[in-house]
């Protein structure tokens, strides 16, 4: 896909426009991930503008809502999978320095061939289990993971005091997660654009 209609297609999720090389990163990224879907699961959606639009555009209006353009922070991504939020976040948000956390040794390899292949600075792939890590960041993002009661309480201690934690939730989530985590601030769900339910919701963690 050319990189001109990536950017028209990411206008309704993207309030800041990316640049050529921003871009050809996404591409070079979608290209991949339509080539390696063929052999692992990466995602269920065969249709690169679907792509472009469910993945892509989610993970960058995330981006927008998590943290300012130029803000230097580490960030975590648990269970990263195909990469999202992770590696369009790390795109958008050239000087965050991003750990994708993947278990799954295949998804682990293709992370590492796409942060290869985009030539991506500041960026890590650590293919472990979330709990595992004894590390903190100042950001965590979670995204369509399974057993969600579970694995939010693992991601939230990824994340130092005063850092902030950035779920993708469904809207009917975003009360559980409120009621798991009562020692963060919650910010108020904001919708993403497109989808029926989804939602960016964001807490910020007390000491």
């Amino acid at each position: 896909m050319q990189p001109s209609r990536i950017a028209e297609l990411l206008k309704p999720f993207a309030q800041e426009s990316l640049d050529h090389v921003q871009l050809v990163a996404l591409a070079t990224y979608l290209d991949l991930l339509m080539r390696w879907n063929q052999r692992i699961n990466l995602t269920a959606i065969r249709s690169p503008e679907e792509v472009v639009m469910r993945h892509f555009g989610e993970s960058i209006f995330a981006a927008e809502k998590l943290l300012p353009r130029d803000e230097e922070v580490e960030v975590s991504d648990v269970g990263s999978g195909a990469g999202f939020p992770g590696l369009p976040l790390k795109i958008a948000r050239p000087k965050a320095r991003v750990t994708l956390v993947e278990a799954h040794g295949k998804k682990a390899t293709f992370l590492k061939e796409v942060a290869r292949a985009t030539k991506l600075n500041g960026i890590e792939v650590v293919a472990r289990r979330a709990e595992d890590l004894d590390r903190q960041f100042d950001i965590t993002t979670l995204r369509a993971v399974e057993r969600f009661a579970e694995v939010l309480p693992i991601a939230a201690r990824l994340v130092r005091t005063g850092g902030r934690i950035g779920l993708l939730i469904g809207s009917a989530q975003a009360e559980e997660a409120k009621s798991l985590l009562s020692n963060f601030h919650w910010s108020e769900p904001v919708p993403i654009p497109q989808s029926n339910s989804r939602v960016v919701l964001r807490g910020q963690k007390l000491g």
